[in-house]
């Protein structure tokens, strides 16, 4: 079948779905949650294996869903995740597989992953140094996370995305070395903005570093000439001259990329946001385990993009943070 384009009010087509698999973290980023973690959900609230494969084809087959991303909380966390991708990539209509994760237990499973027909990988990376990631992270972790990096880009698994948030007094004098880790290694670095999506609601603008710094603490080190953006990709990207790297920066708050958002995220209880910041959800695991067929969710599915705002307002006056935090949304 040929399914029409999913749409919004405003004309924009969504062909993205992030795809949370569970809550949990094996980590407890100074940014993200308290040390002591959260409260996760209980298993049986978490969408099952057929159920989110029933979601993706629904998504695939008769909405127009061309690339999946699957998120958490630690998407590595998720027992069976091979089996699972496996199974997605084998749906007539399958979609281009990714997956963000901390990258804490990437190099046992990388070989695994890009066998059952995982594409793209994104890791998420602050800091080079041993002592600050574990201040940031609460874990002594950083060696691992390298070794999955490699293993991931030994496992084909490219171009291997390494994501970092530079905060004000944190790790903004990083840029740089980060920058240059990412191009010495083959990797592509991108840079995000920081959004007020903590659990804590302790997010401060003024500790926000924003995209124009994040680019001039770059040019100190690098020559930069910009790469036409890509249809609705978020990253703006340069190029490092006179090499093959590239780097991106992801101004989520300064430079919103609102007006050509092509994304919807299903968190893991299977509640289906329109938005990252949306402050409702539409529950499709009651529709599916209602017994309801494929044409209903489908038709719950389009009302919630149906009424999706213009942008996230970051800043304005009728912003409100979601009642959920980052980790139990997917990034």
């Amino acid at each position: 079948m040929h399914p029409s384009p999913l749409q919004d009010r405003f004309g924009r087509i969504h062909t993205d779905l992030r795809v949370s698999l569970t809550d949990r973290c094996n980590l407890r980023c100074t940014y993200c949650m308290p040390e002591q973690g959260l409260a996760w959900l209980p298993k049986p609230q978490l969408l099952t294996d057929d159920e989110v494969l029933r979601l993706v084809r629904i998504g695939t087959e008769r909405l127009g869903i061309r690339s999946v991303r699957l998120t958490g909380g630690e998407p590595l966390l998720r027992r069976g995740l091979p089996g699972l991708l496996a199974r997605m990539a084998a749906l007539p209509s399958a979609p281009e597989l990714s997956l963000t994760t901390n990258g804490v237990g990437l190099a046992r499973v990388a070989p695994a992953l890009a066998g059952a027909g995982l594409h793209r990988v994104n890791v998420s990376l602050d800091t080079l140094r041993r002592d600050r990631y574990q201040e940031l992270t609460r874990r002594d972790r950083l060696p691992d996370v390298l070794l999955g990096l490699a293993a991931a880009q030994a496992a084909g698994l490219a171009p291997v995305k390494v994501n970092a948030v530079p905060v004000r007094g944190v790790n903004e004098d990083e840029i740089p070395e980060l920058a240059a880790f990412a191009v010495a290694h083959g990797y592509r670095m991108r840079f995000i903005e920081s959004m007020p999506l903590d659990a804590q609601g302790a997010w401060e603008r003024e500790r926000m570093v924003p995209a124009e710094e994040i680019l001039e603490r770059l040019r100190e080190r690098f020559a930069l000439e910009p790469v036409p953006r890509r249809g609705s990709a978020p990253a703006e990207e340069w190029r490092v001259v006179g090499t093959g790297a590239v780097i991106g920066v992801i101004a989520s708050v300064t430079r919103p990329f609102c007006g050509g958002c092509d994304r919807v995220r299903l968190t893991a209880d299977g509640q289906l946001r329109n938005c990252l910041f949306a402050t409702e959800e539409s529950d499709l695991r009651a529709l599916l385990r209602a017994g309801a067929d494929d044409p209903a969710v489908e038709a719950a599915w389009r009302a919630s993009v149906a009424g999706k705002g213009p942008g996230h307002d970051i800043g304005g006056a009728g912003f409100r943070r979601p009642d959920r935090p980052m980790s139990a949304i997917g990034g």
